[in-house]
């Protein structure tokens, strides 16, 4: 049945306890009978990075259908939009197990709540993988981000890596480099577009266990993302293809701190398995004034 009315928006910050932090979704519980360009409007009009819409739902088997708008275009899979939806759910059909089908393939979220109510997610990415950057696709885009083949961190090889969609992975040698960020947003648009990556997934080793990440992501219309989960899980199949982890790890990934929206992502890798866990928070975010 088509809407006859406006669907309600719900906006929720991903990977934070902070609405002030973390990387804000759009959340849309109710878009069945929406066609893709109302959707993709809606998208552009709420202005996140990402907005979730849940095209068709099964309460009692708590399997819902999932798609997900840039202000620009459909992406196949987002991490921050996907545990934004399942925060949203689990307070009004209660914690627990969800599953969601996307255009990326099966998504399997566990959801539980602390002692402080605030509600956590686990999400099951499809199977990963990872492939070292072809020396084209390395150089073009080391040009549009202004960097330098020696501001990248030699131990951390540069690589394309998949959890529902490709992010090219670069780990910089210092913190300082990360930091400054300035590039070229049309020249790194056209070298996305042109290898199909989702987003740039820019690491700074901290130690084995904790990484501080950014996040380009000028193919959906915004400059860098808070918080990735997408490439988050991305990166635990990279960490695990190139033998950062001998056994079942934890990660933590601190990103958004430049941008004044600090994120953590937990990143559980398992090296015998293609999946990978991410866990973060969410918490409902005021709608704006009108």
């Amino acid at each position: 049945m088509a809407h006859t009315t406006a669907p309600e928006v719900l906006r929720y910050a991903a990977f934070t306890p902070d609405p002030q932090g973390g990387n804000p979704a759009g959340v849309v519980l109710d878009a069945i009978g929406l066609g893709e360009q109302e959707m993709l409007a809606l998208a552009a009009e709420v202005g996140y990075s990402e907005t979730a819409f849940v095209t068709e739902r099964d309460d009692d088997r708590r399997r819902f259908t999932l798609r997900y708008f840039s202000p620009l275009a459909e992406v196949a899979f987002c991490g921050h939009a996907t545990v934004a939806t399942s925060v949203a759910l689990a307070e009004r059909v209660g914690t627990g197990a969800l599953l969601f089908d996307t255009p990326a393939g099966e998504i399997k979220v566990e959801t539980s709540a602390g002692q402080d109510g605030t509600v956590r997610a686990t999400l099951t990415s499809v199977p990963t993988r990872s492939r070292p950057a072809a020396p084209a696709e390395l150089a073009a885009a080391l040009a549009a981000l202004r960097w330098d083949a020696a501001d990248l961190d030699p131990a951390l090889p540069p690589h394309v890596a998949f959890a529902g969609n490709d992010h090219l992975i670069l780990a910089a040698a210092s913190r300082a480099r990360l930091a400054d960020l300035d590039y070229d947003f049309d020249a790194l648009t056209t070298v996305m577009r042109t290898h199909g990556w989702t987003t740039v997934h820019l690491v700074w080793r901290e130690n084995d266990n904790s990484y501080h990440a950014r996040d380009p992501f000028p193919v959906g219309g915004v400059v860098e993302d808070p918080a990735t989960g997408a490439a988050a899980a991305a990166f635990g199949g990279y960490m695990r293809t190139v033998g950062l982890v001998t056994a079942p790890s934890t990660v933590t990934v601190r990103q958004g701190e430049d941008m004044g929206r600090p994120s953590d992502l937990t990143v559980e890798v398992d090296p015998y398995e293609t999946p990978v866990r991410v866990t973060g928070q969410a918490v409902p975010i005021a709608a704006p004034a009108s």
